[in-house]
């Protein structure tokens, strides 16, 4: 498997060549970054922006592994509202076709939520509602994905859709393109199951995957800890990813930081990657 490290894992005040630098220097072959309302990568970006990103990733050292954004829990694919949805579409459009233009072929998708568990003004959509609403938007994004040659990574995300493997693997199979997928979240369903049964039954769906942990008894999000202080099974769960033929990228995603000494989660989180991948 190759190594990189989610964007939202550094501090937020250091310049991006920073946290290209120092994922460099903690061990990471790559990182994911963020599309974001501005910055560095942005909604705004031009083809040039979006270039002279992947060439600062280039002389880092670093490929980018794939695309992210915090854009759709604002701009929920399943809302009520159809000019919401319709900027979710857009939001997924652009990450489509930035992706190549950093050097990657995935973006996350989040298609949208029963709600959002943090917003607590967020629309409650019914569930199947939100799952037809969801399938609708990823196969309007499939051509696409099939122009530019971009995977699109279904997360599983506290989202109350997706509530399990069976679930999540019909629902790419219904979308009908074979560049959708998902976007395996092993930390996300400790809560609900067991992240090795969702690899098994997810298997060649998987494109990508966020390495997190979880301690059930600690409720969120003070639940979500370092990589091996939690209740992931990494044994079953490196089984199963050798089991199901899964050798991409990995990506640990460290939220929340630490509270001192916030840069030292990255090189914790390069050590514990490396344990794990040698389970």
């Amino acid at each position: 498997m190759k190594k990189s490290i989610n964007i939202w894992s550094f501090p937020g005040d250091l310049p991006l060549a920073e946290k290209m630098r120092m994922a460099k220097d903690a061990g990471f072959a790559g990182i994911e970054l963020e599309m974001a309302d501005e910055g560095p990568v942005s909604l705004t970006s031009t083809e040039a922006d979006l270039r002279a990103v992947a060439d600062m990733a280039a002389e880092a050292g670093l490929a980018v592994s794939s695309l992210a954004t915090g854009l759709f829990w604002g701009n929920c694919g399943t809302s009520d509202n159809p000019a919401t949805r319709a900027k979710a579409r857009e939001i997924a459009e652009k990450m489509i076709a930035a992706a190549p233009l950093l050097g990657t072929d995935a973006i996350l998708l989040i298609p949208g939520a029963v709600d959002v568990f943090f917003m607590p003004d967020s629309e409650v959509i019914p569930y199947d509602v939100a799952y037809d609403r969801a399938l609708e938007l990823v196969k309007s994004l499939a051509p696409s994905a099939e122009k530019h040659q971009v995977h699109i990574g279904v997360e599983n995300v506290w989202n109350k859709l997706f509530m399990s493997p069976l679930e999540l693997a019909g629902f790419i199979d219904a979308a009908g393109s074979p560049w959708i997928g998902s976007y395996f979240d092993v930390g996300n369903v400790v809560k609900f199951g067991y992240p090795e049964q969702w690899i098994r039954i997810l298997g060649k769906r998987i494109k990508r995957v966020h390495f997190k942990d979880y301690r059930i008894d600690a409720g969120f999000p003070q639940g979500f800890v370092d990589l091996l202080a939690g209740d992931v099974n990494w044994p079953e769960v490196m089984k199963a990813f050798r089991e199901v033929g899964y050798d991409g990228w990995v990506a640990p995603e460290m939220i929340p930081p630490y509270k001192h000494c916030t840069q030292q989660i990255i090189y914790n989180s390069s050590a514990a990657v490396d344990a794990i991948l040698g389970l």
